[in-house]
């Protein structure tokens, strides 16, 4: 056990849901620490939103054991929900209400909430306090989401493909709240199509395809363990382009020395990426 009173925010075994004859998850387990920010990535329909859900206690399992901060959501109880925060995909702030009232109406659903002005500032909404939110940019209207999902002071807080619809400054800006939020110790689980952006946030990933987890580590050990060869190119000396693929670039490059003068023109080492792992293991890669 932690200080929290429980040693993994969230664990996961064997989960398992049906909806009719489509398996929508087929068997995920998940560890996830507390303080660690977590992605989940995976194509549409791989699984990630149902689990999401399930994680929340919005939606029932089929099968499998779930503890989310120390209890089964299926049965959590109203403490228990104040401190598991949400942001959907879909706006939840009501369209006629200022941004202020909106953060003041929310918080007052929690036990002990966070602020409101504070959290209109850590969100970075504090010019369009009293604008009404169908006044607010998607970008805007979207922090003001991330706003209702933290007033409550979360432990937890789940992030359902929250940048989508971001121009990449505004996912950029959004980048350094979800690390403001990190440092203060809150667990995130972020489900995003943004390799990028799953990269440059999250500890650790987990890939699903087909209702499972079919990869889970730390970003760079996945791209090592399932990146594949990493190309090397250059130029002949008589001006025509190379490229070698080898799971040693280092030892074609010194071989290259020996064969050059001095520079090796036009050199290049391009090693697999975590979308080139992300495409390989759900199946959509180039078979080029």
């Amino acid at each position: 056990m932690t200080g929290h009173g429980y040693e993994w925010a969230v664990a996961v075994r064997g989960l398992r849901k049906r909806y009719g004859d489509v398996t929508a998850v087929d068997g995920i387990d998940l560890a996830i620490r507390p303080g660690e920010v977590f992605g989940l990535l995976g194509p549409n329909g791989a699984g990630k939103s149902t689990t999401v859900e399930i994680l929340q206690g919005h939606r029932a399992r089929d099968a499998g054991e779930v503890s989310v901060l120390g209890a089964d959501p299926a049965t959590g109880t109203r403490a228990w929900r104040s401190r598991v925060g949400i942001v959907w995909q879909d706006e939840s702030a009501p369209a006629e209400l200022t941004v202020r009232e909106t953060v003041r109406h929310f918080a007052r659903y929690y036990p002990r909430p966070r602020d409101p002005e504070e959290v209109i500032g850590l969100v970075g909404l504090e010019a369009k306090a009293d604008g009404r939110v169908k006044a607010l940019s998607g970008g805007q209207r979207r922090r003001l989401d991330v706003a209702l999902g933290v007033i409550g002071g979360p432990e937890l807080l789940l992030l359902d493909e929250p940048t989508t619809g971001f121009d990449p400054a505004a996912r950029r800006q959004f980048w350094e709240l979800i690390r403001t939020l990190a440092g203060d110790g809150t667990t995130i689980v972020l489900t995003t199509h943004y390799l990028q952006e799953a990269e440059a946030l999250a500890g650790r990933l987990a890939i699903v395809s087909g209702g499972r987890v079919v990869a889970e580590g730390e970003p760079a050990a996945l791209r090592r363990r399932y990146g594949g060869e990493a190309t090397v190119e250059w130029t002949e000396p008589d001006g025509s382009p190379r490229a070698a693929r080898t799971h040693t670039p280092t030892r074609t490059v010194a071989e290259l020395t020996g064969r050059f003068d001095g520079e090796i023109p036009g050199l290049t080492i391009s090693r697999p990426t975590l979308e080139d792992v992300y495409l390989r293991l759900t199946g959509q890669e180039d078979p080029r």
